[in-house]
């Protein structure tokens, strides 16, 4: 997940580096395009996390999430911390609170769940649609997202940002597709489309994010009316599990970050496309 800052003011492409593509898609466009709408009669579910419980540990085995990136890879401006009874997560009423605190000594900790343990046991999927429903937190210095990423090939990770979201920005998100390289000189690839929304409209309430994956397009949904799309890379022909966390950073500061912070998720479920 490269800084916002960067990714904000470098808009050219960078030759032999990295690809950078940005997309300014506004939600009202297709919200009355039925051709945009997406249309899950076609796909069985896969994967249901309603949170009337939560099965998580630090990092497992054995339990449905992990709260760090499998590859002890945390980011941000605050540490993802492991799980104990009323911190970082919180689940009441089917709804998942994600908390973000600055503790007494100025350190800010906060949580992150994975699908899939160090070993790549848990869940993973190839292809399909992938979706969270979410009410986001508000103000500076907040850094939510849901992704999916593979990251077992010895050449390459392949990530998809379905939501990254900066509270810097409260009138935008974005999505990015990634290809991380592994392999010493060869170039990254990233694909930004940042998707303009009404100022305070994720925080308000709580909406539908999401983003169907086959061989041939990656593509967004907002509330399931598709907001932008771009092909899909090799390297994200393979499974991915899934993430969602509350980071802090991003690029920007956190000074008046309001503390505490809590990001709200009804659930996260996946589909793959029913047989013919």
């Amino acid at each position: 997940m490269p800084l916002a800052l960067f990714r904000r003011l470098t808009l050219p492409v960078l030759a032999g580096a990295v690809v950078v593509l940005i997309g300014f898609l506004a939600i009202s466009r297709g919200q009355n395009d039925v051709s945009k709408k997406l249309d899950l009669s076609n796909y069985e579910l896969s994967f249901n996390e309603d949170f009337d419980k939560l099965d998580v540990s630090a990092w497992g085995p054995g339990t449905r999430w992990i709260a760090h990136t499998p590859w002890n890879g945390d980011f941000g401006a605050a540490q993802f911390a492991d799980p104990v009874p009323g911190f970082p997560f919180v689940v009441e009423n089917g709804i998942l609170r994600i908390e973000a605190r600055r503790e007494s000594n100025g350190t800010w900790r906060s949580g992150l769940l994975a699908s899939a343990d160090p070993k790549g046991a848990g869940f993973l999927q190839q292809f399909g649609y992938f979706e969270m429903r979410a009410k986001l937190p508000a103000g500076p210095g907040l850094w939510p997202a849901f992704w999916l990423i593979a990251n077992k090939d010895k050449e390459s990770s392949a990530e998809i940002d379905i939501l990254e979201q900066y509270g810097q920005f409260p009138g935008d998100f974005e999505s990015v597709i990634h290809v991380w390289r592994k392999v010493p000189g060869a170039p990254n690839y990233e694909v930004t489309l940042r998707h303009k929304v009404p100022a305070g409209l994720l925080s308000a309430d709580f909406h539908l994010y999401g983003a169907s994956v086959d061989a041939d397009w990656i593509i967004i949904y907002l509330d399931r009316v598709e907001i932008g799309r771009t092909p899909t890379p090799a390297e994200h022909r393979r499974p991915m599990f899934i993430l969602l966390n509350l980071a802090l950073g991003g690029g920007w500061p956190i000074e008046q970050t309001p503390n505490p912070s809590y990001m709200f998720v009804d659930y996260v479920r996946a589909y793959t496309k029913k047989s013919p």
